[in-house]
């Protein structure tokens, strides 16, 4: 059985979805007022390697919610520099984060909410008069504000040292100090040139904590939801607020797990606009790298561990991608009829490994330990001579199935299906340079070896032919 680290406890616990076999899971997506950065997509595709394990290990189906933050303190700075409507300017984001994730190889959730949505506005009025009934709010100058002191549970997430709290004293900005507890905005009154709503509390707009709560609760329906995914940087005070509204409002557990996810540091270094650091996806593919080396390296780590962005360490996930990816072209030219019993319980102890890893509190790590082990045991098989087209086609058949959790083999060969060098070009030149070497024209074979290297394809004799791969 799956085990996860629940924040909330601070300890591992067996999971399984509270009802049924479809786990309801609420992830906290971008705000969107520019592009996300690589440090976002450590969250993200952290939990999308819990998504897959989630469905291909332990075979629950999933309804997964991950939203759009488009209106916000940042987004509205944002379309007014922009001079844009502030849709309009959110929509630039949510595509280039689209794309982002595509590239990613992230699957799309069941439900991708914006907060501005009129069904989901109509939930954040819903809750704000649910809320006032049950006694935790106050208005003020026309703005609705939940008070921390009605809700003895307040700070349990984050473990707030209640003697510090300051109760009575309010904060309406959408982020604020990581350690000083006060009264939030639930709702803030209209200012001049602000897009503005009215939802039963006065025209204004929503604050940041509330948009999350209610869209989680609408979407996924009865509390308590199943789990709560972020960044760890969320816990306090995103998701200690989001905690006070939703069970201020139903009185219920909000959500039973909490899913944390730790920073990304570059070159040992916390990422910031003043050092320069700071790097989205299409910054790192300028460089030369791929997409699926990056998903390789946010997930050779564990997720609760600090994870250190080097470009060396880039180059040691395209290597190592690189490494099973031959080992997959090499078990191709396995002919051999016997099997071999050495040979499949290399395959089943690597299956065992990793499935123990995966359900090992998410241990990415540990299963790509799994993974090389067999690519060494196989490798060293195919050496010997002692292993047969069945166990090789078992061999491939056990990396794909890790790879639907990892999903870091699918989205490289992806990318070799979309060269530099279009594929037929590729082909027609390897024909070339055979028939340059059947007349013993090395100097013009090279060439054309040199020559397609400089474009990004490196070309392999093997006893079955020429094989080419992106440099």
């Amino acid at each position: 059985m799956l085990r996860l680290f629940n924040t909330l406890s601070r300890q591992e616990e067996p999971f399984e979805p509270v009802s049924g076999n479809t786990v309801r899971m609420y992830v906290c997506g971008p705000t969107v007022y520019a592009r996300a950065h690589i440090g976002n997509f450590r969250t993200y595709v952290c939990v999308d390697v819990l998504r897959r394990t989630l469905k291909h290990v332990c075979g629950y189906a999933m309804h997964e919610a991950i939203n759009y933050t488009d209106v916000d303190d940042k987004t509205i700075a944002g379309a007014q520099q922009a001079g844009a409507p502030l849709r309009e300017y959110t929509d630039q984001w949510i595509r280039a984060f689209r794309e982002d994730t595509e590239q990613l190889g992230i699957e799309a959730p069941e439900e991708t909410p914006r907060a501005t949505d009129e069904a989901n506005l109509r939930a954040m009025g819903e809750m704000i008069a649910a809320l006032e009934r049950n006694g935790h709010t106050y208005r003020r100058d026309g703005s609705i504000y939940f008070k921390i002191s009605t809700l003895p549970e307040y700070g349990k997430l984050a473990r707030l040292d209640h003697e510090g709290m300051k109760p009575g004293v309010s904060v309406d900005v959408d982020e604020y100090s990581k350690d000083d507890a006060r009264d939030f905005v639930l709702w803030k009154a209209s200012k001049p040139g602000e897009p503005s709503w009215d939802v039963g509390a006065g025209p204004g707009r929503p604050g940041w904590h509330l948009e999350c709560s209610a869209m989680a609760l609408r979407i996924l329906g009865a509390p308590p939801i199943d789990i709560h995914a972020g960044g760890i940087d969320l816990i306090f005070p995103h998701h200690e607020n989001e905690i006070a509204q939703s069970e201020g409002a139903t009185r219920q557990l909000f959500s039973r797990f909490w899913f944390h996810i730790e920073h990304l540091f570059v070159e040992n270094e916390k990422m910031s606009k003043s050092l320069g650091n700071v790097y989205t996806l299409p910054e790192v593919l300028a460089r030369g790298f791929r997409a699926s080396a990056l998903r390789y390296l946010l997930l050779s780590s564990h997720y609760r561990k600090q994870l250190n962005f080097t470009w060396a360490g880039m180059e040691q996930a395209e290597e190592s991608l690189r490494r099973i990816v031959d080992f997959l072209a090499r078990l191709e030219s396995v002919s051999a009829n016997e099997n071999h019993a050495a040979a499949q319980r290399s395959i089943e102890n690597a299956r065992q490994a990793f499935s123990a890893a995966l359900q090992d509190d998410l241990n990415t790590a540990a299963g790509l330990a799994a993974i090389f082990d067999l690519v060494r045991d196989i490798n060293a098989a195919i050496d010997a001579k002692q292993i047969g087209r069945d166990d090789a086609d078992e061999a491939r058949r056990a990396i794909d199935d890790f790879d639907c959790v990892l999903g870091v083999v699918t989205l490289r060969r992806g990318e070799d299906a979309q060269p530099p060098v279009p594929v037929d070009e590729i082909e027609r030149l390897i024909e070339e340079r055979k028939a340059a070497r059947g007349r013993r024209d090395f100097a013009a074979a090279d060439g054309i070896r040199n020559a397609l290297a400089e474009r990004g394809i490196l070309l392999e004799d093997n006893p079955g032919g020429t094989r080419w791969k992106r440099k």
